[in-house]
């Protein structure tokens, strides 16, 4: 989800609203292939959702077609684990003819967010065509891409000449949810020689409109291309006390107590940090702007330490999260009865860790801004791998950038670092490099990700394939 635990899909946006937006020319014109958007119809209207829905049912929809397309019992696997039956997974193989050069690894989740027909304008399960738009849960997160790679696999099966790269696709579940399974991290573990890759390619890079999309008249303002996220981590607040009559107040209170410690770290920041990812898009991208943000976001990129341009940077919340590890209050849970001191009053803090910065020294700074040993910061997530910013190598670029120029003239590539977070923390930390490609694009008001009429513009959905089919081939030909 980068995906989003934690925005829009391209969280790292600029807001269009302030750049200087450039006369650009639109995408060439792409082919609407009716195999294809079936493709991405069956899948979108497949609920996968943990709480309604069934990854595996997709998983099966998935292998028929792949198996309709010539793939073999030896070129696909399946899996899942015996309490987890309805997040079930997808691998599939496509041998390539050089022995030297190492395989590429396309990924993607196929759960989504769930979704109540109650609150749609639209049914979150049907495919509906409207305005230039499809809607549908999973829509933008992140189905159009896994339909990209679904039929990304079966045209390379089609092809006359095959491959000189092994081409795999990974599709798991358990990307949208918390403390059940996770598919790409079951694989990273259990089955790594499976799905072992030089690079992987996979959700959370993209582009972004002007506010409006192609269809609408709008433009692409920016492309980016992910390489580095954060790192989720929750943080669990506690505070106790014996207790008592209400009728008896005393000057001790747990809920309190606890709203105190919360007043902190709502009020405490974290140090500003760049690195080369960061550092990078500060410049590049403030230069693209021509308003005071943008030439605080230069001169923050060359002098750190100018706290006059951090000021105006941090005026915008995006840009905020990008400098720093961030944390925030998410749930709390107090009292045990209406006519009850209470005796203990817990909260969850949810962090998104700057790269390099572990769970342990966000908690011990977490703690030292409370100043409350009675109020106790514990690790809520324990054991998940860190995640590990891919280096910005030409060879991964080169390809990235030369098709942008085709598809999408006059429009800047810039790395980016996720806010959010994704599957590629598992990839990455079993030493898989994992990229966030562009291809599709959105809109900056998140297109209903993780919220009401998800949407994603046809010719986004269209573009998107047409590109990526070709940067998979530029990769692995």
């Amino acid at each position: 989800m980068i995906s989003f635990r934690s925005a829009v899909r391209s969280t790292l946006a600029l807001a269009a609203s302030s750049l200087a937006i450039q006369a650009v020319a639109a995408p060439p014109p792409v082919t609407r292939d009716a195999a294809f958007v079936d493709t991405f119809r069956e899948i979108v209207e497949t609920d996968s959702s943990i709480t309604t829905g069934s990854c595996t049912a997709v998983a099966d929809k998935v292998e028929a077609r792949l198996r309709k397309a010539g793939y073999t019992d030896a070129e696909i696997t399946r899996f899942a684990v015996p309490d987890h039956p309805k997040e079930g997974g997808i691998v599939v193989v496509l041998k390539g003819s050089s022995n030297t050069a190492r395989p590429i690894l396309l990924l993607g989740h196929i759960d989504v967010v769930t979704a109540k027909r109650e609150d749609w304008v639209r049914d979150p399960y049907t495919l509906i065509e409207e305005g230039g738009y499809f809607y549908g849960r999973g829509t933008s997160d992140m189905k159009s891409l896994d339909a990209i790679w679904i039929d990304t696999m079966v045209r390379l099966k089609g092809e006359k000449t095959g491959p000189k790269r092994t081409v795999k696709m990974a599709l798991t579940c358990g990307e949208e949810t918390s403390g059940s399974f996770n598919g790409a991290d079951w694989l990273s573990t259990n089955k790594r020689d499976l799905i072992d890759a030089e690079f992987a390619l996979n959700e959370g890079g993209g582009g972004l409109t002007d506010g409006k999309g192609l269809s609408e008249g709008g433009k692409l303002t920016v492309l980016e291309l992910q390489v580095g996220e954060k790192a989720y981590q929750d943080f669990t607040l506690t505070a106790t006390n014996p207790g008592g009559h209400s009728s008896q107040p005393v000057p001790e209170n747990a809920i309190v107590s606890l709203a105190r410690a919360l007043e902190k770290v709502h009020a405490y920041r974290f140090p500003l940090q760049f690195n080369d990812t960061t550092r990078a898009y500060f410049a590049r991208a403030g230069a693209i702007r021509q308003d005071e943000t943008g030439k605080a976001m230069v001169a923050l990129s060359a002098n750190p330490n100018d706290a006059a341009a951090e000021a105006v940077v941090n005026k915008d919340k995006m840009l905020h999260s990008l400098l720093r590890t961030t944390c925030v209050p998410t749930m709390v849970a107090a009292g045990h009865a209406l006519n009850a001191l209470p005796q203990r009053a817990t909260a969850n803090v949810n962090c998104r860790m700057f790269p390099g910065n572990s769970p342990e020294q966000t908690r011990d700074a977490l703690a030292a801004a409370i100043g409350d040993p009675g109020v106790s910061v514990e690790l809520a997530v324990r054991d998940k791998p860190l995640a590990k910013s891919p280096p910005l190598d030409p060879k991964i670029t080169g390809p990235i950038e030369k098709l942008a120029a085709r598809y999408f003239p006059g429009v800047p590539v810039l790395p980016s670092m996720a806010t959010g977070a994704s599957d590629a923390v598992y990839t990455g930390g079993a030493g898989i490099p994992t990229y966030g490609v562009p291809g599709v694009w959105g809109n900056p008001d998140g297109d209903g990700v993780h919220g009401l009429n998800e949407r994603i513009e046809v010719q986004s959905l269209l573009t998107g394939r047409a590109y990526l089919y070709d940067l998979v081939k530029a990769y692995s030909y």
